[in-house]
């Protein structure tokens, strides 16, 4: 199979689309294929970091884990990124996070050793890594910040609208039980504000599922972290095409 059509197996993925040919060369024979259900863990705390994941149209949580086993999500990854890209440029060798599969969907993957060695011998994939890298840690520090300060109904709307960006669908697959842990909230909270969303004709809500109906009006809803990280997010492909 030659770089371009493997190209094209695994070119939903934004950040190895970016990459040159020459340098989507190196990855391609070892990339796998694969597709993990909502919930699959991929990453535990303080586990060794095996795999490189890169979402095709899923979407995987970073999450935050406390002694007692709460949990909140400090990252989302979908298409635009990578999880345990950080381990492959550093060398890291284990998760200091959770990584949970959010949305089900198709990933490619490659072992860290492999991603690790790919980066050694291509500038243009250490660069493009490293841009984005970069980016994950800013958007970690945004969510820590908007987690804080930020009221609980905006942050909803922020995270319904980057769910939806990443799985280019307006019907999510949600339960309230999955939403309270991502945001950290109670939920009976969730009930509340998916309640409220509702009757203002945002949203459809019915058991593990969720209609956007008005993307415009969770927009207006939404905290300014959704319009941040969209931009920051952009910004790591633009320069790669400078």
């Amino acid at each position: 199979m030659t770089a371009q059509s493997e190209a094209g197996s695994h070119g939903q993925n934004r950040l190895l689309s970016a990459l040159q040919p020459a340098d989507f060369a190196i990855l391609a024979p070892n990339l796998k294929d694969g597709r993990f259900k909502q919930g699959a863990v991929l990453q535990e705390v303080g586990e060794p970091i095996k795999l490189i994941y890169f979402p095709k149209n899923g979407m995987i949580s970073l999450l935050a884990v406390m002694e007692g086993g709460h949990a909140v999500e400090t990252a989302t990854v979908g298409r635009e990124g990578a999880v345990g890209v950080m381990a492959g440029l550093w060398g890291g060798s284990r998760a200091t996070g959770r990584a949970v599969v959010q949305l089900e969907g198709d990933y490619s993957s490659v072992s860290a050793t492999q991603f690790r060695d790919a980066v050694v011998q291509s500038r243009g994939i250490r660069d493009l890594m490293s841009r984005y890298n970069d980016t994950q840690i800013t958007l970690v520090y945004q969510v820590a910040g908007c987690n804080a300060l930020h009221q609980a109904s905006a942050r909803l709307c922020r995270w319904l609208l980057q769910t939806r960006d990443r799985s280019e669908s307006d019907t999510l697959s949600l339960t309230h039980e999955f939403l309270s842990e991502m945001l950290g909230v109670q939920r009976t909270t969730v009930t509340i504000l998916a309640r409220e969303l509702q009757t203002l004709g945002l949203i459809n809500y019915r058991r593990g599922r969720i209609e956007i109906r008005e993307r415009r009006g969770l927009e207006r809803r939404a905290c300014e972290c959704y319009e941040t990280a969209r931009r920051r997010i952009e910004s790591v492909f633009s320069e790669s095409l400078s």
